[in-house]
Order: C-alpha cells, then sequence, then structure tokens
C-alpha cells in the first residue's frame, strides 16, 4: 500500500462525508460582521430642521377644448372657429398664466392632415401643452 496521490486503490481516497466545518465558520465569521455593522447603519444625527408655513398651491391650469368634426371644422369651447380665429385664439391662451393645456378630440373619420394642421397652430401659437382625448372601447 503505497501512499502516493495516484495509487490504484480507489477504496483509500472515497470521501464519503461533506466536511461542514469550512461553512460553519464562514457563517460565524458573517454572523459577526452583521452584529457589529447593524448598529452603525441606525445610527442617525438629529438636525433641527426649520418649519415652513406656506401651503403647497393648488391651483390647476385651465384647458380648452379643441375638437375636429369630421367635415374638418374646428370647434374651440364647443363654438365653430375659422382657421383665422383659431390662431388668434390660441396665441391668447399662450400668453395666460399659467398656461392651459389643449384638449384635442378629433372625429375617426377627420383626415389626419386636418389634425395635424390643427396641432401645428397649436405649436406655432405658443401651446406647449398638448392632450388627444379619445373615448375608450367598450367592454366585450
Amino acid at each position: 500500500m503505497a501512499m502516493t496521490p495516484f495509487s490504484d486503490d480507489d477504496d483509500q481516497g472515497l470521501m464519503n462525508e461533506i466536511n461542514m466545518t469550512p461553512l460553519v465558520d464562514v457563517m460565524l465569521v458573517l454572523l459577526i460582521i452583521f452584529l457589529v455593522t447593524i448598529p452603525a447603519m441606525q445610527h442617525a444625527v438629529r438636525i433641527d430642521l426649520p418649519h415652513a408655513s406656506s401651503q403647497p398651491e393648488a391651483v390647476k391650469p385651465a384647458h380648452v377644448d379643441v375638437a375636429v368634426q369630421a367635415d374638418g371644422s374646428v370647434l374651440w369651447d364647443g363654438q365653430p372657429v375659422g382657421d383665422d380665429d383659431l390662431r388668434t385664439r390660441i396665441a391668447q391662451a399662450a400668453l395666460a398664466s399659467p398656461q392651459p393645456e389643449l384638449h384635442l378630440r378629433a372625429d375617426r373619420k377627420v383626415p389626419y392632415e386636418r389634425v395635424a394642421a390643427v396641432m401645428s397652430a397649436a405649436q406655432s401659437g405658443g401651446l406647449t401643452k398638448l392632450g388627444f382625448v379619445t373615448n375608450p372601447q367598450p367592454r366585450q
């Protein structure tokens, strides 16, 4: 029986048990590290902060409803307007503070070019907030 690592005797080289000592050592070291670091993480510096007496401003900007009907006509808050009048009203709305949001409703049968023209007029008039209003699909 030679004690060399390349021995032909396979029975002596087998190990049937897992050595748990290194695992337990690592777990104990981690436990000690966590026990030392947790109190340091909960340490907080107490600061006497100033108190503010102002209230948050709850002013919501107004919105303007612009609808483009199937025949291409434009409604401003339910009233029909022409292209020149639309540009004038957009310019007046852009000067308001806070600036209103433009809610654009377009009929599904209106050509996209007409909707794009209204959007272009809003952008060139100075309105920066534009929202599309749609109807949800009915549940089936």
